[in-house]
């Protein structure tokens, strides 16, 4: 689409902090305000748009796709949204852990550890470690209780999280970024570390090296905007 505006700016509506392009309000794909609830997240959208060149590219503007999303698609439906995303420790990557080699069992155990210790003490939950790939059933009170804390998440915080849990395979790294403060860096470190053997094992396929990169820095985005959302 080509650029068709001069300048991006920031106005305070009534439901929230509102885009406007030279003066009009801009719209999401469902002809929703685009208002967001904190001031530093509508100002990095409205850098996307103001950072755009002749033409608007809409994957260069991630944080307007995300709050797009939040308003058109997890607000209507917060909850059974929000359902999804819980049901990721049902099956959490950081509790199937490798049966060998005994190296790649240490680094799991070493990386993944205390994320696990990390939740149990935030949520008072249990959960259960498995070796190899056959399902293990985790506590009902744990379930609960998770799907209980991301169903409190704004729309906002949902869809940054959403992206964090689907790109990392684990509700618990999710949330360690999103309510622990950790470092987003290390928690993708974490996630990867099956991935990172393997390319120490068989060496680096280049169309895999840049997979792994662009899932980073989606990654990193997600962080960003949760961050931003709730400033």
């Amino acid at each position: 689409m080509k650029r068709f505006y001069q300048d991006a700016a920031v106005v305070a509506g009534e439901s929230g902090f509102e885009i406007h392009l030279d003066g009009r309000p801009v719209r999401t794909p469902a002809r929703e305000p685009l208002a967001l609830p904190t001031h530093r997240l509508a100002e990095a959208v409205a850098e996307e748009w103001r950072a755009q060149g002749d033409v608007v590219d809409p994957r260069s503007m991630p944080f307007t796709g995300l709050a797009n999303g939040a308003i058109d698609q997890i607000a209507p439906n917060r909850e059974s949204f929000a359902a999804g995303i819980a049901r990721y420790a049902e099956s959490d990557l950081l509790c199937y852990r490798a049966e060998g080699p005994t190296e790649l069992v240490v680094r799991e155990s070493a990386a993944w550890d205390p994320l696990l210790e990390w939740a149990m003490a935030r949520y008072d939950v249990a959960f259960r470690v498995t070796q190899g790939i056959i399902p293990v059933a985790q506590p009902d009170e744990t379930l609960a209780r998770l799907t209980g804390v991301v169903t409190a998440f704004d729309p906002f915080t949902l869809a940054g999280l959403s992206t964090l849990v689907t790109l990392s395979g684990s509700l618990v790294c999710g949330l360690a970024v999103v309510e622990g403060g950790h470092d987003a860096d290390l928690i993708w470190t974490a996630a990867e570390i099956d991935e990172a053997w393997e390319v120490e094992q068989w060496g680096e396929d280049k169309e895999a090296a840049a997979r792994s990169a662009k899932r980073r820095h989606e990654f990193a985005m997600a962080r960003a905007f949760c961050e931003t959302t709730r400033a």
